[in-house]
């Protein structure tokens, strides 16, 4: 690939040097690199383009008067993204469209879901890659990255799908978040299927309101060939103009029965094909759900439904969702709930296995909505009889004014500080007191980091691995 081949498209003549990657970040230049200067909310790139230069970038995208010395593409603003995003897929030749591509969205469920379509693709013999919050699978297995996107910036993103077609892979499975949307990181994807899980409020202060976040998310759908849509949400009903096939109550495929056992669901659905039962081996009919929406999607690629219902008892489960630490005296259980909509759906699916009471350590982000903060609290008092609020990626936030606000909703929930509900802001030694008022019988639910490997306060990102933690705290590593 050379830089005239690369800016073609722009329309801007550019010498025919080799080039040898893209990228927004200075500090991963290299000779022979494209510098993308993005204006962010803390960083301007523009301020880091005599770096990059000095780095070796062959050319370098902005919207500011500048005299690089090196080719300079200037865009308006507001098209450096979409730019980098097309620029990203150029230069690793465009592999979405070698790919089946699967993109989820959606507040809730988004993870889990999936994982369930990749899974059913792979059991049913495709070779599947998948990219999320969790990591991602080029072929090799499950990568965990240090980062919390849920999708990559539009480089990594794009050497990703090139990793899987390079590995002979054939479909993908994308996590597709409302940031990443909003900021264009997936505008050079080409999607063959939107999945639509659920619509609940979460980063407001990012969408502005539900409207805005619904347009964010109605995107994808947008610019799919096809999409799958949750007929429980009033929000994906509006985008039944789309075509479309639906899954729930009325839709094509619908849950007909749905038991809850101690080691998982076991349910029957309906589908273009007939009727089917099945087995999974997670809690929750909420997670039922979430694999009626695998199966409608699976179907759009050609799985036969009774096949996907076969695979589905094989399935191995999310790290960091409804992962079981152990299970006596008490139940330990690390989950990523961390919206009021999540933590309630996930306390209720552990509730009818408990025999003694539900201790929940739970906090709030920093820096990103604090509309769910209060709520969190709120449903923490109400769905558990315990609960420890405590730190989750604080950043440059006070923890004890999250805390604050947490505490406030469980007050209003009729709880009392000391008896219902304790303030820790280490997470770590709010571990070790639910596990201090743990009985047997009882079960804690470690909510809010799940699988991540990091977790963020002001001045520091320490390593983090919840299971594991727990697991040494318990004295059973």
């Amino acid at each position: 690939m050379t830089l005239r081949e690369l800016f073609a498209p722009f329309g801007l003549e550019a010498p025919a040097t080799p080039v040898t990657g893209v990228t927004h970040d200075s500090r991963r230049v290299q000779p022979g690199f494209v510098f993308v200067a993005l204006p962010g909310e803390r960083h301007d790139g523009h301020a880091f383009v005599s770096d990059a230069v000095a780095r070796g970038a062959a050319a370098v995208v902005g919207a500011r008067e500048l005299s690089p010395g090196v080719p300079y593409l200037r865009l308006p603003e507001g098209e450096l993204r979409p730019a980098l995003a097309r620029l990203a897929a150029g230069f690793y030749g465009r592999p979405s469209e070698k790919l089946w591509i699967a993109g989820v969205t959606g507040t809730d469920g988004k993870t889990t879901t999936a994982f369930l379509l990749h899974h059913l693709l792979l059991a049913t013999g495709r070779r599947a890659g998948l990219i999320g919050t969790v990591g991602y699978d080029v072929g090799a297995g499950l990568v965990f990255p240090e980062d919390h996107f849920t999708t990559p910036e539009a480089p990594e993103l794009q050497a990703r799908l090139a990793e899987m077609v390079a590995g002979g892979l054939s479909h993908a499975v994308l996590e597709s978040s409302s940031h990443a949307l909003a900021q264009h990181r997936l505008d050079a994807v080409d999607f063959d299927l939107a999945v639509w899980t659920h619509l609940s409020p979460e980063h407001l202060d990012f969408h502005g309101d539900m409207e805005g976040y619904f347009r964010a998310k109605a995107a994808l759908v947008e610019r799919a060939r096809l999409a799958v849509l949750n007929t429980a949400c009033p929000y994906a009903m509006r985008l039944v103009q789309r075509p479309h096939l639906s899954y729930g109550p009325g839709g094509g495929f619908e849950l007909l029965e749905v038991h809850e056992e101690a080691d998982g669901l076991a349910f029957a659905f309906s589908s273009p094909e007939g009727r089917f039962q099945t087995q999974l081996p997670m809690l929750g009919r909420y997670n039922a759900e979430n694999a009626l929406a695998a199966l409608a999607a699976a179907y759009t690629a050609g799985v036969n439904p009774r096949k996907a219902a076969e695979a589905l008892p094989r399935f191995g489960g999310v790290p960091g969702r409804m992962q079981f630490v152990q299970t006596e005296p008490f139940r330990v259980v690390v989950d990523f709930a961390h919206t009021p909509k999540g933590l309630a759906a996930t306390l209720a699916a552990l509730s009818p296995t408990t025999r003694g009471r539900l201790i929940v350590v739970v906090g709030s982000a920093g820096e990103r909505d604090p509309a769910k903060r209060a709520p969190l609290g709120r449903v923490a008092a109400e769905r558990a009889e315990l609960a420890v609020f405590t730190e989750e990626d604080s950043r440059s936030e006070p923890v004890e004014a999250i805390l604050a606000e947490m505490a406030r909703g469980a007050r209003e929930a009729g709880a009392r500080e000391g008896e219902r509900f304790w303030l820790e802001p280490d997470r770590e030694r709010a571990i070790g007191r639910a596990f201090e008022l743990a009985e047997p019988g009882d079960t804690v639910v470690l909510a809010g980091k799940g699988h991540e490997r990091t977790l963020e306060r002001a001045r520091e990102t320490l390593p983090w691995n919840e299971a594991a933690l727990a697991r040494r705290l318990l004295g059973i590593d």
